[in-house]
Formats: structure tokens, sequence, C-alpha cells
């Protein structure tokens, strides 16, 4: 909600291309379905309204979907939930959402009086009144405050969900919006500021300074009273690129040390740029490699790929510094020296900087562990802190003028539980633990590990009733992600465990490759034409799981969102005859045509180019909007997809059932018609999708009548 030492960054990457089809990739007019990528034509929308009433129809009218629609609103809402804090100047900042503010509160409140049972809380700002008052479907998407009071802010609302926001200042002091202060219209734009009169900006100018994913590749200085007209070009990128733009690099007190120019040359590849005599020097540092903070007078890079330096080789995942005053002199000559690298299955994730010291979470065999990091006396002094041993430990805001941050501890059976670290008396307060949401007595789990089509090791995690039968009949849930270096994993069930565990269900998570789980290498030997590994692990996976007994294919079902929506999608055109049941949720679908579609070009680093023959064939092999073939049999799958998604975008669902419909295969789908990317953007829609997701499931995996 706040702050970073690297001033502002590129807006959450994701994606589009020119339309038109090259090198063999088919063209709109092979496409019969083509118009319902159009998100809001008529004619998609009296589609869309149509499958939905169909599925409604199927599962609203479940006795069961009552049930656990009500279950799942009134966890989403409780009035003893921990409302989750970040550390800013003027106390502990929440965002808090319920049954009378579905669109949420930004309210503030002091330490003391978060130690206790009833916190006294002040409101910063009404969104629900915001909305109703200019009759729009604001969602709040935090505030971006000028250190070191943080009284200055943008305040970034997005409508109805959408990756786009519009941004406006906001006099913290006041709790009011600045009359005829700065003022964004809707886009994806990064924002920095310099001073209460300055700002960095990188936006869609106008014609030309969008790429072809969509994301800004021009950044300039505004100044207060400036029209966007005037301002001042200071970097630029090149339309080939992802994105580019400008942070500001800032000590501990604030002050700015320089600032840092980049050009995303794929999603997962930067050129970095230093300003040096007023002009942008590009650095001599690996391209997949990010400046990670300013610490101790110590400049820290990240490293997600090796690189040999003045004769020494650093691992990847690595973190390393180089003096600040040095590099400042001579950016390509000051020396760097490793800071930490990771051991056998263990990887950073996440940061958090306080006012003096760097902390790092580490992924230790996907069990968290919290490194204090300080530069003394000319060298790096590493201890752990003392924290929970077999959980997932995650890193949360810090203090900027005290050695002080939030850590978040959590498993998949055991609610989070919020502490408070002092580092200057080294002590570890219990804040919160948030409420039991189910009963998680006689639940067990176990992490395993399997072996994928090539021979690699792919663990994953199970959790099951402790006295399940072995005998293939439990429902079982099997989930993941498997992308774009991101982690999955324990964490709380809550609702999961309310609405599927308690009612005879297992969970099952899975830690492909293509993730991150553990480090760069797992990620990156899982791309592009490596891809199809992930897809296998998964598979393996579930074919495990019915090996062991615990469930069988008539009643092992998978859901995925994103690029675990392709993932789901992967798995059941590749083994059909491995599941029952198949959620799809905002997805990639169309792979001949992602570049295409919302932002899909942002993520050929991942998947690769279709236009390139070479690269079409590899991503041919696995697409599976092309699996869908007349003849094929199919579990019935349910499609879930938003029409404010504006980063997948609802077209790959919409295709893909229109294409099961053609050929007389079973599914369900529904969008709703707002949410983004995340999916519901109030308790009630995320109740209702929930309630969605687990009546689909029950009739598919529990009920002796499932297709």
């Amino acid at each position: 909600m706040k702050k970073s030492l690297l001033g502002g960054t590129a807006a959450a990457l994701a994606l589009v291309t020119p339309a038109a089809a090259q090198d063999g990739v088919p063209g709109p007019e092979e496409d019969p379905f083509i118009w319902l990528e159009d998100a809001r034509s008529d004619e998609a929308l009296a589609w869309v309204s149509a499958e939905n009433e169909k599925t409604e129809a199927a599962l609203f009218t479940d006795p069961r979907f009552e049930e656990l629609r009500k279950d799942a609103y009134d966890i989403l809402t409780a009035d003893d939930r921990v409302p989750g804090v970040s550390i800013w100047p003027q106390g502990l900042m929440n965002f808090w959402q319920d049954d009378a503010n579905p669109k949420g509160l930004v309210r503030i409140t002091t330490m003391e009086s978060y130690r206790t049972d009833d916190p006294e809380w002040e409101i910063i700002l009404d969104v629900d009144a915001l909305a109703a008052a200019e009759e729009r479907e604001w969602v709040y998407r935090g505030m971006n405050c000028l250190a070191p009071d943080y009284s200055k802010c943008l305040v970034n609302l997005s409508d109805g969900g959408k990756d786009a926001t519009e941004a406006r200042e906001f006099d913290l002091e006041k709790r009011e919006f600045v009359e005829g202060g700065f003022y964004f219209p809707e886009g994806i734009q990064s924002i920095s500021w310099v001073d209460e009169d300055t700002l960095i900006v990188a936006r869609d100018w106008g014609e030309g300074t969008l790429t072809e994913s969509e994301y800004p590749f021009v950044a300039k200085v505004l100044k207060r009273g400036q029209s966007l007209d005037e301002a001042t070009e200071i970097f630029r990128g090149e339309p080939t690129d992802v994105s580019a733009g400008v942070s500001l690099v800032r000590d501990e007190d604030h002050v700015i040390q320089g600032r840092i120019g980049y050009r995303g040359i794929s999603f997962h590849e930067r050129a970095w740029f230093w300003e040096k005599d007023g002009e942008f020097v590009k650095l001599d540092v690996p391209a997949k490699a990010n400046p990670a903070g300013l610490i101790d007078g110590q400049l820290l890079l990240s490293l997600d790929e090796p690189w040999e330096r003045d004769g020494v080789t650093y691992p990847a995942d690595a973190l390393l510094s180089t003096e600040l005053e040095a590099f400042k002199a001579d950016p390509n000559g000051a020396s760097w020296e490793l800071v930490w690298a990771p051991g056998e299955r263990q990887t950073r994730r996440g940061a958090s900087a306080t006012g003096s010291s760097y902390y790092v979470g580490v992924l230790d065999n996907v069990r968290g562990r919290v490194l204090k990091l300080d530069h003394e006396n000319g060298e790096w002094v590493t201890r752990q802190l003392d924290l929970p041993r077999n959980a997932t430990i995650s890193l949360g805001s810090a203090a900027d003028d005290a050695d002080e941050l939030l850590i978040y501890s959590t498993d998949f059976l055991n609610p989070t539980t919020t502490y408070f670290y002092n580092g200057e008396t080294d002590t570890l307060e219990q804040l919160k633990q948030q409420p039991e949401r189910f009963d998680a007595d006689g639940f067990v789990i176990e992490q395993m590990e399997t072996t994928s089509a090539d021979g690699a090791k792919i663990p994953y995690f199970v959790v099951r009733a402790e006295d399940t039968v072995m005998d293939g009949s439990t429902p079982t849930l099997l989930t993941g992600y498997g992308g774009f270096q991101v982690s999955r994993v324990p964490a709380y069930l809550g609702s999961t465990g309310k609405l599927w565990l308690e009612r005879g269900g297992a969970y099952v998570l899975g830690n492909m490759r293509g993730g991150g789980e553990f480090g760069p290498e797992w990620h990156q030997t899982a791309i592009r034409e490596n891809k199809q590994r992930t897809w296998d692990d998964f598979i393996a996976i579930a074919q495990d799981v019915v090996d062991r007994g615990l469930t069988s294919p008539e009643h092992l079902g998978i859901a995925g969102g994103s690029q675990g929506g392709l993932l789901v999608g992967t798995a059941f055109t590749q083994r059909p005859d491995l599941f029952d049941a198949a959620i799809v949720q905002i997805p990639l679908f169309d792979m001949l045509r992602y570049h295409e579609i919302g932002r899909g070009a942002s993520w050929i680093g991942e998947y690769g180019d279709p236009r390139i023959p070479e690269q079409r064939e590899w991503i041919e092999g696995y697409s599976p909007y092309q699996k869908l073939v007349p003849g094929a049999e199919f579990p019935k799958v349910l499609y879930v997809t938003s029409t404010a998604d504006d980063r997948t975008h609802p077209s790959h669902g919409r295709k893909a059932a229109a294409k099961m419909d053609v050929n007389g295969q079973p599914y369900l789908y529904y969008e709703d018609m707002v949410g983004g990317h995340s999916g519901g953007n109030d308790p009630e829609q995320q109740a209702k999708l929930l309630a969605l997701r687990y009546t689909y499931l029950m009739q598919q995996l529990m009920d002796e009548d499932g297709e």
C-alpha cells in the first residue's frame, strides 16, 4: 500500500499485439468464434447472458449452492476477522470490506489500539460513498504517497476491477481529494513522487507511446500545474519492449540518490540504465537481474541467472551488493560482493527494508525462513529470526524510521498469525491470530513427491482426513500454477476448508516446474520450448494421487486461474481420462492467438511467439483451444471469466465454451460482469463465485450421477 526503496515501478506486467495473422498463424477468418474477442459487443454480451442463465439453472438451483454461498459470505465478512495492516508514519493502515461496506474503507489506527481486541479506527476514505456519489463501480487499488511523511498521495481507482486505473491526488491529513491537484485519467501507468510538486510518470501520452503489449515506454517529468502535454520526456524505451520507465533510488533518510531507468526486453529480461551527468548509462548487469534496494550505503542486486564478474561466478538467485558512492562514480566499474546465495532447494521469497536493516524471506523446501541482513564494519552480517519452522513465513510492511516490521506465519490448517518484530530489541511479539474458519481436527498435511515424464522429482502437498481410506473414493481437488516464477506455498485454507474439506473432500497443491518454489532455475527449465514440462509435472501429480489410492479419475477435479487456467486446460485436453471435473478460471486458452488478445504479447518471454514458425510449433503442441476437436471426450468443464478482465481477457474462456458447445461436449460457462482479473470485487461477488465452484465440484465428484 505504500513504499519501496526503488520509487515507482512499472505497472503489473501483462500484454496485446497487432491483429494481423503472420507466418502461418491462423487468422481471424479461420476462427468462427473470433467475434467473442470483442469484450462488450452486443452480440458477445447476449451470448454471455444466455450462457450465464444455463449455468445458474444448473448450479444456483442446487440446494448446496445457497449453503455454500452463505458459509463463504460469513467467512468473508466475519466481524472477528483480523484486519491486515501496513506500517505508516501516521499509524497502522487497513483496507476493510464488510456487509455494510462492500467496496471498502481505508482506515487507520495506532499500534496501541491495534493490540486490543477492539481497535478504534479513523476512516481515511470511504470507497462506497465515493462510488455512490460518482455513480461508478470503483475498486480501490491503493495509495502512492510521498516520503517521508506520506501525507501527499495519489489514490488509484479501478472502474469495475480492470488493471487500468485512474489516479487522483489525495491529502492524507485532511482526508480529502485535492481540488485542482494531480490527476491522471484511466490507464496502465507508473507514477513516482519526486517532491510535493514533481512526479515521474510513464503512461499513454498519445499515439505511438505504448508498446505492443499496451504498456507505456516513455517516462516524463510532470510539474504541478502542468497539463499532461507539457510534461518533459526524460527516458524512452522501444515499442517492441514489454514496458519501460524510470524509478527513484532513495536512501533510508528518503534522500534521492539517483534515477534508474529500465527497458523490459521481455517479461523476464530487462536492460537497466543509471542516470549519470544527465545521461542514462546502460548498466553491465545480466538481463535477468533486478535492483533490490538500498541499505547501509549498499546498493543491492538480485540475480535470476548466473553472472560471471571479475573472475567470480555468482549463482542464480544470489543477492549481491556494491558500495553506492563507488557505483555512482563509475556504475560499470564498481565491484560487487555476495550477500546471500541459495542452498539446495532454497530460494528467496520477498524482502522488506526497515529504517536500518534488510530482511529477506527464504523458502527452504517450500518452508519459510527470515534472514536479517546488516552491513557492519565493511561486511554483511546475517542472522536468522526465530520463527515457526514448518510454516509459510511472509514478510509484511516495514517501518521507515525504525527497525520494525510485520511478519506472517501460516499453513494449510493453522490460521495466519501476525508478528511484530523489533530489530532494536530483537523481540518478536505475536500481535494477532485469525480465528479458525473450519474444524481442522482430524486432518493431516503431507508433503509428497512424484516422478515427471522426464524423470524429474516433483513435490506436492496433500491435505486430507487422517482416517482417509485409500481406496480411490475420496473427492479430491488438485490445483497449482506453474509459471512466471510464482511460488504456490501452504496457506490457511479458510473457505476451502469449510466448503470442501469439512464436506468430505481432500486438497492437493502441486509445485510444478515453471513456478518459483525452488528458485529461478526451477522456473526457467519449464518455459518456452520446455513449457510442456509444467503440464507433465501436473499430470504426474494427478496420476500419483490416483496410484496411491487417495482418489480415482471419477473423483478427481482440477482448478486454476490465469496461467493456472492454461495449466488446467492442458491437463484435461492431454489426459481427459484422468479427471472428472476441471475449473478453468480467467484463463489463457487459445495460445496461437494469445499475443493478440488482452495484454498477451508481454508473455512471449514465458511461452514463445506463435508468429515465429519454430515457436508456433511447440505452442501448438499443447494449446488447449486447438485440442477441442469434434469427437473427443472430455470431462464436463466449468469456465469462469470476467467481462472486466483487461489482462487475459474473457474471450479465451468464451471461445473454448462456444467450441465445446458446437462439438456437443459437456461444459458450463459463467462470466461475472465485474471483478477484473482477480475476480470478485466485494464479499458478495467472491462468495457467489466460491459457491459456484464448489457446487460444481460436488456435483461432479461427490454425486453418484456426476458426469
